[in-house]
C-alpha cells in the first residue's frame, strides 16, 4: 500500500511540475519552463522505476529501466512503452537540469541565454509524452 502511495505521490508531482511547465511556456519563461519539463521527466521515470519496486533514490532513472528491460523484468509490452521513455530520460539527464539552475560557467553563459523558445517547445513535449507513456506503463502494471 505505501508504494502505491509513493508512486501517486510521484505522479502528482510530476502533474504539478507539467502545469508549471505550461504557465512558463505561455509566458515564454522559456528556462523555467525547460526545468520545470525536466522534473516531469524524472518524476515520471521514478514513478515507473517505483512500479517495479526500484529504490526512487537516483537521478537516472533512464539507466535503471534499461537495466529491468535487459534482465527480462518486465514485459514485452511494457518494455516497448519503456523504450518510449528512455530517449527522453537520457535527454533530460542531470547535465540539463544543471545548466538550467547554474547556466554554463565554462563558457559563463546564463540559463537564461541558453534556453529559448525551441528548448522549451522540445521539453515541454518530452514532459507531455513522459505523463502520457508513464501513466500507460501504471495502468498495465496495476
Amino acid at each position: 500500500m505505501e508504494l502505491q502511495k509513493n508512486v501517486e505521490y510521484r505522479f502528482e508531482l510530476a502533474r504539478g511540475f507539467l502545469d508549471e511547465a505550461e504557465q512558463d511556456y505561455s509566458l515564454q519563461r522559456w528556462r523555467s519552463c525547460v526545468a520545470e519539463s525536466i522534473l516531469v521527466v524524472e518524476h515520471t521515470g521514478l514513478a515507473v522505476l517505483m512500479l517495479f519496486g526500484v529504490s526512487s533514490f537516483t537521478h537516472k532513472p533512464g539507466m535503471h529501466l534499461s537495466q529491468l528491460i535487459s534482465e527480462g523484468t518486465v514485459s514485452e509490452e511494457i518494455a516497448v512503452l519503456v523504450q518510449e521513455l528512455l530517449p527522453e530520460l537520457e535527454q533530460y539527464d542531470s547535465y540539463e537540469k544543471m545548466l538550467s539552475k547554474y547556466g554554463d560557467e565554462s563558457s559563463y553563459q546564463l540559463p537564461w541565454d541558453i534556453f529559448k523558445e525551441k528548448e522549451g517547445l522540445m521539453a515541454i513535449e518530452s514532459a507531455r509524452k513522459c505523463i502520457r507513456v508513464s501513466s500507460e506503463i501504471a495502468t498495465l502494471v496495476r
